[in-house]
């Protein structure tokens, strides 16, 4: 697996363009409704509060989107701030048919990577206790064109982000073995691999993971195994003397909810695609009213 990149608050790649797809395609600059009935130049103002208990995430999209729609925005809460139903997240100040406009789209947004990023929490919660510690990583499964903001959201909630794409690692998988014997795979991918970085094979059983490790893989993915064989699988490597200085990471039919059985395995990590495609959002709503005009001073 290659380093964590773990995206700042501020730096997911590719959002900006991201909210301009989706305000795109909703629309926004000819909304029926609201420039039949609602006077230009209408000043308002509304507050984010969420709905649910859970971990916010989803902040940079609402940035992005305030400073397309020309918004003002304050008492902004950080993304992974723990919320609950009332939790007022952002403040926002402007015009009422832009604010109306861009509501669904910000709040589609926010949902869904709060989701994520609850989700996340409940596993990296499962984790706790782990020796040695087991991270809970994401996964390639991932919405298409969303995998930035979904993998911000992953560690928002505590986890990691994994390997971004195709490029990030050298990952051999049960379909590249089909094509390539298992050391002969391995030999290829150290000679493409940069300085440092980790060769990856995907296992099923005790026999390949023997096989993968000494032909010089230094990072085992125990695929679709079970507690019990997943533990037999890393048993046999430090049996061997081939544990020490390997990354063993937990993948395929994981759920947040196995995450626990999975603890005293001995594992170094966990990845789950359930974290992105299997997410429940997280309910928010917006509430609107008047701006209140400011005192001038005496």
């Amino acid at each position: 697996m290659p380093r964590e990149r773990r995206p700042g608050p501020r730096r997911t790649p590719g959002i900006s363009a991201l909210v301009r797809r989706a305000l795109a395609e909703d629309r926004v600059g000819e909304d029926r409704t609201t420039r039949s009935i609602v006077p230009r130049s209408h000043r308002v103002q509304a507050r984010v509060v969420a709905q649910a208990s859970g971990v916010l995430s989803g902040m940079e999209a609402v940035r992005a989107i305030a400073r397309t729609a020309h918004l003002s925005l304050s008492a902004a809460l950080p993304d992974g701030h723990r919320v609950r139903p009332g939790t007022v997240v952002v403040r926002l100040t402007g015009d009422a048919r832009r604010l109306l406009a861009i509501e669904r789209t910000l709040l589609n947004f926010l949902m869904h990577a709060s989701g994520v990023a609850t989700t996340t929490r409940r596993a990296v919660d499962a984790a706790r206790g782990a020796r040695p510690r087991l991270q809970v990583l994401a996964t390639r499964k991932t919405l298409p064109g969303l995998r930035d903001l979904e993998k911000a959201a992953v560690v928002h909630g505590g986890g990691g982000p994994h390997r971004r794409d195709l490029v990030e690692a050298l990952l051999i998988k049960n379909n590249h073995l089909t094509l390539v014997p298992l050391r002969e795979a391995v030999r290829r991918a150290r000679e493409a691999a940069r300085p440092g970085e980790r060769v990856e094979v995907e296992v099923r059983s005790v026999a390949q993971a023997r096989i993968a490790a000494r032909a010089g893989a230094n990072a085992i993915l125990i695929d679709n195994a079970g507690p019990r064989r997943a533990r037999a699988i890393v048993r046999s490597l430090a049996s061997d003397g081939l544990r020490q200085g390997r990354f063993i990471e937990l993948s395929g039919g994981i759920g947040v909810d196995d995450v626990r059985r999975y603890r005293n395995v001995g594992a170094d990590a966990v990845s789950l695609g359930a974290l992105t495609h299997s997410a429940s959002a997280l309910p928010f709503h917006v509430r609107v009213e008047p701006a209140r005009l400011r005192r001038r001073s005496p």
